[in-house]
């Protein structure tokens, strides 16, 4: 089986550094929800699912095994990202 993105909605947010966030169905039958798109130092980036651990830090609940993939899952997501944005001129001017 390989892997297909069959849909990935996108909700914007209005923060700082928090932009949207993103859930991704893989083959009609697969869902991940809880991502993240952020506007970190170097650039825009999405952030995996995680849950807080009791010492405070947190884990990734759900992430690709390899480079490779993230960059694919990445970039899907953020080019959907960049096409909801455009929807929302009010959004865009306000960060202008």
């Amino acid at each position: 089986m390989s892997l297909n993105i069959s849909e990935i909605r996108i909700s914007l947010r209005d923060d700082d550094k928090l932009k949207a966030f993103a859930s991704m169905t893989f083959n009609d039958a697969f869902v991940i929800r809880g991502l993240k798109i952020i506007e970190g130092t170097g650039g825009m980036f999405v952030a995996m699912p995680s849950r807080k651990r009791p010492d405070g830090t947190y884990q990734d609940v759900a992430h690709p095994i390899n480079n490779e993939t993230r960059k694919f899952i990445e970039d899907r997501i953020l080019d959907e990202y960049q096409k909801e944005r455009a929807k929302q001129p009010s959004l865009v001017a306000s960060e202008a």
